[in-house]
């Protein structure tokens, strides 16, 4: 017969099979369903990511592939593809940094910004209201809790999983 403890840790471990397993679906349907969202804009969801960081106020005079990889948390094997991709479509400008001539800086261009702004947010915004439709801001708020809260947790793994060191320049 199972003690009380390892009936708590038996239920522990389902819920959290069944919380990752959603993420992971979840995940698999941003990238399928948002992809879809700014296709129009001949955006994917790993553009929208990259146009999303270099658009903000932190990132105005560019950001360091280096940094970029650490903020979208991806390698920057996985980042330089598709920057030359985005390049390559006119949305960023990848020039050595001038402060670092070993480092490439990362821009949006005005094309890229006009795309962001003018083309894809709209969408976007429709996107979020469509997937996040019976959501309260109380339950928005509480599920960006919980989900930081999971990625600072992820974030220590990774650091004793010596990953941090992965996308760093």
């Amino acid at each position: 017969m199972k003690q009380p403890r390892e009936n708590k840790d038996v239920a522990r471990m389902e819920l959290a099979n069944r919380v990752f397993f959603r993420l992971y679906q979840c995940a698999n349907m941003l990238h399928k369903t948002g992809t879809k969202a700014v296709e129009a804009q001949g955006l994917t969801t790993q553009q929208w990511a990259v146009l999303g960081a270099l658009s903000r106020e932190q990132a105005e005079g560019g950001m360091s592939v280096g940094d970029l990889a650490r903020y979208l948390m991806v390698s920057r094997q996985n980042l330089s593809g598709l920057l030359s991709r985005m390049e390559r479509d006119g949305h960023v400008s990848i020039a050595p940094d001038g402060r670092d001539r070993r480092s490439r800086l990362i821009t949006m261009t005005a094309s890229g910004r006009h795309v962001w702004l003018k083309e894809a947010q709209p969408k976007i915004h429709d996107y979020y209201e469509e997937a996040l439709a019976g959501f309260s801001v109380n339950d928005i708020s509480h599920t960006l809790h919980y989900l930081l809260k999971m990625l600072e947790n992820m974030q220590r793994v990774d650091e004793m999983q010596g990953g941090a060191a992965e996308t760093g320049e």
